[in-house]
């Protein structure tokens, strides 16, 4: 299968609540690479890669609302070219 990269730009309480470690735990679980960082207008950058249908379940999971500590108002979700990153890391 052909690998793919998104970029999603997580908005509501999604800061100081687990979202980047509980993101890089599905992630890793999933099998993608890439990362998450916080942004600062409060909202979470998500930029992650590997098989399209390990992607959307992701996306998935994140527009479900991440973590049960989180509170997702919106995803905005675009490609990106696709990278070699090693693992799913957070960023800071």
């Amino acid at each position: 299968m052909t690998q793919v990269c998104i970029a999603a730009y997580v908005y509501g309480v999604v800061q100081g609540v687990g979202f980047r470690y509980n993101t890089q735990h599905h992630a890793t679980a999933l099998g993608l690479s890439g990362y998450a960082r916080n942004l600062d207008d409060g909202s979470v950058e998500v930029v992650a890669c590997g098989e399209q249908p390990q992607v959307d379940k992701l996306v998935e999971w994140l527009k479900n609302g991440g973590p049960r500590s989180a509170r997702v108002d919106r995803v905005l979700v675009e490609p990106r070219g696709t990278a070699d990153y090693q693992g799913f890391s957070i960023r800071y």
